[in-house]
């Protein structure tokens, strides 16, 4: 292999494990979104500062972001690794790491939940089949028990300080940046990153964590804004609705609303890769949004996800509308201003919005951790299997879930393009969303990329599995529609 080749396949290695760790970061977060809006929310109505001062009710925000939001992620990493007997020990090692640290322990609970959860699997596969039979609950309870506790008191004396030590360096680093004004530069590196679908290992590892200390000692962050803004995203989406060509033009209109509104900002990626020069529109969207909102003293109560208008609007501290809505604007406006001339003065051709699409799954599927039992040589091999519905065929149909790592995004897109499909066509049929990990046991159908579908079948084995190439346009849609009826 040339060295041309060598440097390629390490530094794609380098993209694919960035990814895998950003999905494995977001698998800890995402499911417990809900309690950091809650939380924001909480924090931006009752606080001295908030909309609705109010001392008792306020009392909720310390704890909150203290324990239960770094417990839920620690449990959720446990879960992730081994089951719900993961998630337990995981739980108890995440609160030795809590009351080791002064600080909220976010960073702490995404190692210490999956760390514990890998010890305890570990132990459960050297006793496997030597414990006597009567003696299973015993020493399952016990040795959850023994080893949670063990790992407890070494989180509570060394990895809680040593993470608070790590925290306050990240800390430290960000607010010398806002210091110095050098903060958008941070988008040289966040707008490719999305692109690339490595933003999750910055999101949810770096700023999620340093944001919500932010936010607790502040009221707000400006930190939870710098890749969740939709503005560079809305730009080039108006770029292409005035000055695109064939699909890529007629398909923009829609595609803002899903990103704009939505908070889907994957739907512009294609848009991108059809014309990678592109990226330097977000880019310059992305550093003049993040500017202004340094320069109005801009700020969210918590992270917004997904990064749509709405959650932003819910989420800004009272009296901060004007400056968050002036960094959207702004950097709606460079992207809008830059993409426009690269698309008017590049020579074009009618852009292909399908291949492109397709480019962004496989991108997004290399970060996915696949079944063991598909590998780079039969990769080709078990796509074309999995294209067809497995062997249970289901007649009588009730529900269709879509899912994806997260249940959000890209599976929320397909179940509503197949929910308006069935509607049309007068099929009473429940169309939903979820993460894998959480398919519903009375599911009859379950749609995911082929990518994911023997992850699928082994969380609902009694459902009928179809495999899809892409969640916007397929033709697996327009076959189900037709049996159904």
């Amino acid at each position: 292999m040339s060295n041309l080749d060598q440097s390629s396949n390490s530094k794609g290695g380098l993209r694919v494990g960035v990814q895998r760790f950003g999905r494995f970061l977001s698998g800890m977060v995402m499911p417990n979104m809900g309690a950091f809006i809650a939380w924001g929310l909480i924090t931006a109505m009752f606080i001295p500062t908030g909309w609705f001062p109010n001392e008792t009710l306020a009392q909720l925000v310390d704890p909150m972001i203290k324990y239960l939001l770094p417990l839920l992620i620690g449990y959720t990493g446990g879960t992730m690794v081994h089951g719900q007997r993961g998630g337990v020990v995981g739980a108890i090692m995440t609160i030795g790491v809590i009351v080791g640290s002064d600080i909220p322990m976010f960073l702490g609970a995404m190692i210490a939940g999956p760390l514990a959860a890998w010890i305890i699997k570990k132990f459960d596969k050297s006793i496997e089949g030597k414990v006597k039979a009567g003696f299973e609950m015993l020493v399952n309870n016990f040795s959850a028990g023994i080893i949670g506790g063990i790992l407890g008191i070494i989180a509570l004396l060394g990895i809680g300080p040593a993470v608070e030590a790590i925290s306050k360096v990240l800390s430290a680093g960000v607010q010398g940046l806002m210091n110095l004004g050098l903060l958008p530069l941070v988008n040289l590196i966040i707008e490719p990153g999305k692109v690339l679908f490595l933003n999750n290992a910055i999101n949810h590892g770096i700023l999620t964590p340093i944001a919500t200390d932010q936010a607790r000692e502040l009221g707000q962050s400006v930190l939870y804004m710098l890749e969740s803004n939709p503005g560079p995203g809305l730009g080039i989406l108006l770029a292409y609705c005035f000055f695109g060509r064939g699909m890529a033009k007629s398909s923009a209109p829609g595609a803002v609303i899903i990103h704009f509104f939505g908070g889907i900002h994957e739907i512009y990626f294609p848009y991108i890769l059809m014309r990678p020069i592109l990226i330097l529109a977000a880019i310059a969207g992305g550093v003049a949004g993040t500017l202004t909102f340094m320069l109005t003293g801009a700020g969210l109560v918590s992270a917004p996800s997904p990064g749509s208008i709405i959650a932003y609007f819910l989420l800004t501290p009272k009296g901060g509308y004007l400056p968050m809505l002036a960094g959207v604007l702004v950097a709606a406006v460079v992207s809008f201003l830059i993409a426009a001339v690269l698309l008017k003065t590049g020579k074009q051709k009618d852009e292909d919005l399908e291949s492109a699409s397709s480019r962004m799954k496989d991108m997004k599927s290399q970060g996915t951790v696949p079944n063991a039992g598909i590998t780079a040589n039969n990769h080709r091999e078990a796509d074309s299997a999995s294209n067809k519905a497995s062997s249970t065929v289901k007649t009588d149909v009730k529900k269709i879930v879509f899912s994806c790592d997260a249940g959000m995004g890209s599976s929320a897109m397909g179940a509503s393009i197949l929910r308006k499909k069935m509607k049309a066509e007068g099929i009473d049929v429940t169309v939903t969303n979820t993460a894998i990990s959480d398919i519903p046991p009375d599911a009859d159908v379950v749609i995911t990329q082929q990518i994911l579908t023997d992850r699928a079948r082994s969380v609902a084995p009694n459902a009928e599995h179809i495999s899809i190439d892409n969640f916007l346009k397929s033709p697996e849609y327009d076959a189900l529609v037709e049996r159904l009826k």
